[in-house]
């Protein structure tokens, strides 16, 4: 029960289900393939909320070590839904918020260290920064609309617009009732409307 059969290959294939358990027990098997699985709907997710896409790397590996460190203490929750997406969306969005805490205190810490004197920039090494500007840009301007519905709303969007999440995974995620989660995204539709396209869930890959 719960595992499936991968296509053409003839190999069984744990549902996520099966692997939350397994990782609830401190399997990092379990980890590891869970990550394979979501990383990359975390590491979209990260990026719509810090517009950055250092951060959500920084965001991704967070998240996935404060799940590990969860299981490892027995402090991991049951899995509600049949896929571990709400669950590990709900520690990327905490994490996101330290991310956000640490740079208003790394940005604090420049503009004074700037006022001793001496540059303040940080050089950017990666060979891909220069492709990842406009990405950037483009997501900044997306933040910048959605900053015209309260936060709430902006939760809604993120999660159910962007991140694929149904309705009832969203309401996992803030806990809140299903209706609620509806209510503000109808909402935030109306805000919107002609400034972004709520209808899509495809992401920024």
């Amino acid at each position: 029960m719960g595992v499936l059969m991968g296509e053409g290959t003839g190999q069984a294939v744990s549902s996520d289900l099966e692997l939350w358990e397994r990782l609830r027990s401190a399997d990092e098997l379990a980890l590891t393939e869970l990550f394979h699985r979501h990383s990359d709907a975390v590491y979209n997710f990260a990026f719509r909320r810090t517009s950055s896409w250092s951060l959500a790397e920084d965001i991704v590996q967070a998240t996935f070590t404060a799940v590990w460190r969860r299981a490892g203490e027995g402090r991991l929750d049951e899995l509600t839904f049949g896929t571990a997406r709400p669950l590990l969306l709900t520690v990327a969005r905490y994490e996101c918020a330290n991310a956000a805490r640490s740079s208003r205190r790394l940005t604090a810490l420049r503009q004074r260290l700037g006022t001793l004197g001496g540059s303040t920039e940080t050089p950017d090494h990666s060979a891909l920064a220069v492709a990842k500007v406009d990405d950037e840009r483009a997501m900044s301007a997306l933040r910048r609309a959605l900053a015209k519905v309260p936060a709430d709303q902006r939760e809604i969007v993120e999660l159910v617009a962007w991140s694929g999440c149904s309705m009832a995974e969203a309401a996992q995620v803030l806990g809140v009732p299903e209706g609620t989660v509806k209510s503000r995204l109808a909402r935030a539709r109306r805000r919107l409307a002609g400034l972004i396209d709520l209808d899509t869930t495809e992401g920024t890959q």
